[in-house]
């Protein structure tokens, strides 16, 4: 029985017009096409093609099996690409997320996600308070220290390790402390809180320590606490996920680096909404997230701060 496989390597070959650019487009050896050609011929017991240094011509035999078949093989193939299609992962997909996510991963990877899945939209909710997960359809959620109720599925990313930074411009003006208690002498920038506190508690070479800061600038937002603290205003203890591209561009430099603040049950992490088994678009998006994320934290280079 004649292999389909060769019959549609022989009417790539003629479309071509070259074995050589027929293998490009097919994505093997050009000897492999020829020696499967050859094979073809033999099974069919007729030559198909004339072949030369300079160029390709078809036989009596090979023009006439190209009009039958070609045609009928590019309707199979048809059909197979179809049914893929429907078989390709579809939908919406509704994503809750830190109003930073695209300055972390980026937005040029969303071009390469919808290359892969032209069937799947996707919907972004952007916010650094929690969000009600149920009461706003969300399928997947990134979070970064908020806590999630037990009753969704999540999956750990990386722990939510703080960090002291400060620009090289502040600390040019400003000798960088040696110790926690210098903290007190340096202009420091904080997250806004109600309670009026200014105290950082730090995991250091002696332990958990506790030091009171004068804060000069407070915010709610902790991309624009990164960016104040980048604009030359102080000393900021920020997320290091947020700023390893900061730090990799020399946009800022650690302060007191044998010092930190690490949460690993907050940290970054994806939660889903669905009970498994999960739609296939979401899964899919999922683990597209989970790449581009874990590119970002080996190479903070990549990253968009």
């Amino acid at each position: 029985m004649i292999d389909l496989n060769d019959l549609a390597m022989f009417v790539q070959v003629v479309r071509a017009s070259s074995f050589s650019e027929a293998a490009r487009r097919l994505g093997m050896p050009a000897n492999t096409v020829s020696r499967r050609i050859d094979q073809l011929e033999g099974q069919l017991g007729t030559r198909l093609l004339h072949r030369s240094t300079r160029k390709l011509a078809l036989s009596a035999d090979g023009q006439a099996l190209f009009e039958r078949y070609a045609p009928a093989l590019d309707q199979i193939f048809e059909i197979g690409r179809l049914h893929a299609d429907e078989r390709a992962p579809s939908g919406s997909v509704r994503v809750a997320s830190m109003a930073g996510l695209f300055e972390l991963v980026g937005m040029d990877w969303l071009v390469e996600f919808y290359a892969r899945y032209p069937q799947i939209s996707l919907d972004f909710v952007l916010d650094d308070t929690p969000t009600d997960l149920i009461s706003e359809r969300i399928d997947l959620a990134v979070r970064m220290g908020i806590e999630t109720s037990s009753g969704f599925r999540t999956r750990r990313l990386a722990p939510n390790a703080m960090i002291l930074a400060a620009s090289p411009a502040y600390l040019k003006r400003r000798p960088a402390p040696r110790t926690l208690r210098e903290l007190a002498d340096h202009d420091c920038l904080t997250i806004s809180n109600r309670q009026g506190r200014n105290t950082w508690r730090l995991q250091g070479p002696r332990g958990m320590q506790e030091v009171s800061i004068d804060s000069r600038f407070a915010v709610n937002d902790m991309r624009v606490l990164a960016q104040a603290c980048i604009a030359e205003l102080g000393i900021a203890l920020l997320p290091e996920l947020m700023v390893e591209s900061a730090l990799a561009k020399g946009k800022l430099v650690r302060v007191l680096p044998s010092y930190r603040r690490v949460s690993t049950g907050l940290g970054l992490q994806l939660v889903y909404t669905s009970r498994p088994p999960v739609p296939p678009a979401v899964a899919v998006f999922a683990e597209f997230l989970v790449a581009k994320l874990g590119e970002t934290m080996k190479d903070p280079s990549k990253g968009h701060q």
